[in-house]
């Protein structure tokens, strides 16, 4: 039996939504005549109570087309030391912006609105980056999926309207903290100035990520997502897997993340385990003791048809996703409990 959980961006579209891609209206959407991309765009500016959404190929394209949209060259970002924007995206917040990033080292990806205020420069000292943009991820990829609450996001967004900054979120897996938590997409939309949405990850798409923005900034950012080559034409076709996977992949989160607690009682019973960061939504983060090899571990699961990844000091990932059936993880909990090294 293959399992691969080395990410939630490894599912394959369902039949049912592979029927409804391939009966989707389509047209040019570099010309915005694309009905199924439309669609999409105005259902996802709608549920985040923003007033414009914009559908791309990545989430990496989103995030810095929002950054290079919310600063000028020569600013400094806010963000997690963790954080995508500054550790997966091939550098591209000083490559495509010409901005550099001030980071916050806290646990698990999180900071307050105190970590904030005094990490802005101050904006007289012309000797440092111009403090403009402060970037939220959410659900935290490194911090094991942990969850931002409303209240602490809030007292950041005072924060940067009381020193002028920007406030950008890469929702990439926002869809399982809304699950988690219980929240409504619409209190992310009314905070931020600018959302990253993923289609490809918890929701099952091959492919897709929306930014979501003001009427303002919808036009900087058409602009920008051509000059990245991110115009797509008959992308309706794309879109109606996001179309298909906001109206029938949400709720069952659920299931993700509570497989994902059931993966991680069983790896707090196992002895080679060293921690296991506290699980929330659908990644499971763990440390293999270092009396042990992690190279090992991998090489044992692999060996059974099981994929997963290392992240470096000994300390692996684990992340659940549509395509893990209550099958697969029956079988895979059996083999973690009887593995050894």
């Amino acid at each position: 039996m293959e399992i691969n959980l080395i990410s939630d961006t490894v599912t394959k579209p369902s039949q049912e939504m592979i029927d409804f891609m391939i009966n989707s209206e389509v047209g040019d959407d570099v010309f915005k005549e694309d009905p199924t991309v439309n669609k999409l765009e105005e259902k996802v500016a709608e549920m985040f109570n923003m007033e414009k959404a914009l559908f791309f190929p990545s989430g990496t394209m989103t995030n810095q087309t929002a950054i290079k949209i919310n600063t000028n060259p020569g600013d400094q970002l806010i963000c997690s030391k963790t954080a995508h924007v500054y550790n997966y995206e091939g550098g591209g917040v000083s490559f495509n912006s010409g901005v550099s990033c001030k980071l916050i080292d806290k646990e698990r990806g999180f900071f307050d609105a105190k970590d904030v205020l005094k990490t802005i420069n101050p904006p007289d000292f012309y000797h440092s980056p111009k403090t403009s943009l402060v970037c939220i991820e959410n659900t935290t990829n490194k911090g094991g999926g942990a969850c931002w609450s409303i209240e602490d996001l809030k007292r950041i967004k005072d924060v940067c309207k009381e020193n002028n900054l920007k406030y950008h979120l890469d929702g990439a897996r926002i869809w399982n903290a809304v699950v988690k938590k219980n929240q409504n997409f619409s209190q992310f939309g009314d905070l931020f100035d600018t959302i990253s949405v993923c289609l490809s990850k918890g929701l099952g798409c091959p492919v897709g990520s929306l930014l979501l923005c003001s009427d303002k900034d919808f036009q900087e950012a058409i602009r920008i997502r051509k000059i990245f080559g991110g115009g797509m034409r008959q992308s309706g076709y794309l879109a109606a897997c996001g179309l298909y996977a906001i109206e029938n992949n949400i709720k069952r989160l659920n299931d993700d993340h509570a497989r994902a607690k059931e993966i991680e009682a069983v790896l707090k019973e196992l002895n080679i385990i060293k921690k296991v960061e506290e699980v929330e939504t659908n990644i499971i983060i763990f440390e293999i003791d270092h009396k042990f090899s992690s190279q090992n571990f991998i090489n044992k699961l692999n060996s059974e048809g099981v994929r997963l990844i290392g992240m470096g000091d000994n300390k692996l990932r684990l992340v659940t996703h549509l395509d893990y059936t209550q099958k697969h993880h029956d079988h895979f909990l059996d083999l973690l409990r009887n593995i050894s090294l």
